[in-house]
């Protein structure tokens, strides 16, 4: 594929000079990590032409695989007529279309969408439209958020102000406006001294209404990860939780916003995580899976009564002053165009049902291993914590990285994974076979038993 010299340049430059997200440098240079030159189906295949399983669908963004022949003609027919035009007082054929689809997909009540190019950036968005939604109402008072420890909605600075995992946040406490927050569900760890027991008092459920209730009169809304936060290592809600906190929201007058960057478009085993129990969000954030992995883009959609709050006369000074170069690009809104096509005609949401149940059988050995504390799933979303001992929950140092040894460990045996600290994560492809499934929890598996010891 690649010559000697043209591999050795390539790996020189890449550490010389590329900054990589998320990765301590320090570490990456000292490492042969794999450079990517394709991808085929659910593989990636490096520039000495090895093949890997994409076991995190590069990021939690493939859909239907690598080199999709419908994805693929989608954004070459577009790419015979424009590939950008900007949506400031103008529209584009591709991102009328996906609005329109969007919004007959999206749940109930959602009838405006707003785009941008990634999940901090459409949370962002959400954020202001909340905040600004309530100044153009006469009530500025509501101006405040309300989040959740371990959550994660980005990195941009307001995204960063409705975070809560400190690993990655708290140094930029003094940068950000920070919002109020209370515990998530961490069952395996419960704040509230619940874990593991069939008796739950769900405090959980009584702290954030005791909360919005206190704040009432100053929260403009309140921002969740439904059904489970992603980045904090794949943590569940309990079920109904979504629901009662819909119901609190709507007993204050606050704004729910939605968070579905991760959650969307199948990856929980509906197209939206809100279905699960049927809530409809003020404001709903979609992007990841959005184009089924091929461009950047995102989309905040929001309903009637929040979009009316902004149609005024140019002199009122209701306009959302907000904007992004790339809005609505019409490549990225051709792929996601072709990529929800695809949803439908291959039925993928119900073909992924008894994937689903495969990958939690293929996950029931994984009890077995000596250092796995707790498994989290949902849908094609899981979370496998790696402790150091079993019985008093006591985690493995920081120091010792396992975490990062066991996706070495399966990098070394064909499998590409990521952890977030030492929860190992599995996403694939929504597309991927049962047969390739089995081969990647067969393979987690070993690596986990390698690495951890």
């Amino acid at each position: 594929m690649y010559t000697s010299e043209e591999i050795a340049r390539l790996k020189e430059l890449d550490r010389a000079l590329i900054w990589h997200p998320f990765t301590q440098m320090k570490e990456y240079v000292a490492e042969d990590a794999p450079i990517i030159a394709a991808g085929e189906g659910c593989y990636l295949i490096d520039i000495y032409g090895r093949r890997y399983l994409d076991g995190v669908s590069s990021l939690w963004v493939t859909v239907h695989g690598h080199r999709v022949a419908a994805i693929d003609l989608a954004i070459q027919e577009q790419l015979g007529r424009i590939a950008h035009s900007t949506l400031l007082g103008l529209g584009n054929i591709p991102s009328i279309l996906l609005a329109e689809k969007l919004v007959s997909l999206a749940p109930l009540g959602l009838k405006k969408v707003f785009y941008s190019d990634n999940g901090s950036t459409g949370v962002e968005i959400a954020l202001k439209i909340a905040f600004q939604y309530w100044r153009n109402t006469g009530q500025p008072q509501k101006k405040r958020f309300l989040s959740f420890y371990n959550a994660y909605h980005g990195d941009t600075l307001g995204a960063v102000g409705a975070g809560g995992i400190e690993l990655f946040h708290h140094i930029y406490g003094p940068l950000v406006v920070s919002s109020l927050k209370v515990p998530s569900a961490y069952c395996y760890r419960c704040p509230y001294g619940d874990a593991g027991t069939e008796d739950c008092r769900r405090d959980c459920f009584g702290a954030v209404a005791r909360t919005i209730e206190a704040h009432a009169p100053e929260l403009a809304a309140v921002i969740i990860e439904p059904l489970i936060q992603g980045a904090a290592g794949m943590l569940t809600w309990p079920p109904g939780y979504l629901r009662h906190l819909r119901e609190i929201c709507d007993a204050y007058d606050v704004l729910l916003i939605a968070d579905e960057v991760a959650t969307g478009f199948g990856r929980t085993g509906k197209l939206f995580a809100c279905e699960h129990e049927g809530v409809s969000p003020d404001l709903m954030v979609v992007a990841k899976g959005i184009t089924g992995g091929y461009l950047p883009l995102s989309a905040t959609l929001t309903t009637e009564r929040i979009y009316e709050a902004f149609y005024a006369d140019y002199a009122e000074l209701k306009t959302f002053f907000h904007g992004h170069t790339y809005t609505g690009n019409p490549l990225a809104c051709a792929a996601a165009l072709a990529n929800l096509r695809l949803f439908k005609e291959v039925k993928l949401i119900e073909k992924l049902q008894p994937k689903i149940a495969r990958l939690q059988e293929l996950l029931v050995g994984f009890w077995d291993l000596p250092h796995v504390g707790d498994i989290r799933q949902a849908g094609f979303m899981v979370g496998v914590e790696l402790v150091k001992d079993k019985e008093t929950k006591e985690p493995f140092p920081l120091a010792r990285r396992t975490g990062r040894r066991v996706i070495l460990k399966a990098r070394e045996k064909g499998v590409i994974i990521r952890p977030l600290g030492d929860v190992v994560v599995l996403m694939p492809p929504l597309a991927i076979s049962e047969e390739e499934l089995s081969h990647l929890c067969e393979v987690v598996a070993v690596s986990i038993r390698e690495a951890a010891g």
